[in-house]
């Protein structure tokens, strides 16, 4: 009896203990991203954050006066990034790239990416297929 109710008492506290956890919601591309916002700059990788549910770029872009944004770009999955060709060692602080993406909607200096452009020229796709966001899936090439 002694076991069953201590068993019953931990369960009870291991479910507690998840219901406090915060919850990374996952939500759709229009709940938080604009389509009518499209953005495309240069800028240089200051950090990269392989988590879940999306990683995230962090990229410094110099504006045309010479100041400094801080930009925050969503991407996919770090397992779909990956099985796209973006690894740990694709972005690294200082590699300079191109994004292409969509702005918050509330105009902070947060996207959801599209397509990230690595210096060597090759162009990888960085959405989340099934969200809603303009070309959920790279657009066929022609020819």
């Amino acid at each position: 009896m002694r076991t069953r109710l201590s068993f019953v008492a931990g369960g009870i506290g291991a479910l507690l203990a998840l219901a406090a956890t915060p919850v990374v919601a996952h939500h759709a591309f229009n709940a938080e991203f604009d389509a009518n916002r499209p953005v495309k700059f240069r800028g240089t990788v200051t950090k990269m954050e392989w988590v879940n549910p999306h990683a995230w770029i962090h990229i410094a872009v110099k504006k045309p006066d010479g100041t400094m944004e801080d930009w925050m770009i969503e991407a996919g999955t770090p397992n779909t990034l990956f099985r796209r060709g973006l690894t740990k060692q694709s972005l690294q602080p200082g590699m300079e790239v191109i994004v292409d993406g969509y702005q918050s909607k509330d105009g902070a200096l947060r996207a959801n990416g599209r397509d990230l452009t690595l210096p060597n020229g090759q162009t990888l796709f960085l959405g989340s297929s099934g969200t809603g966001a303009p070309y959920d899936t790279p657009p066929k090439k022609k020819g």
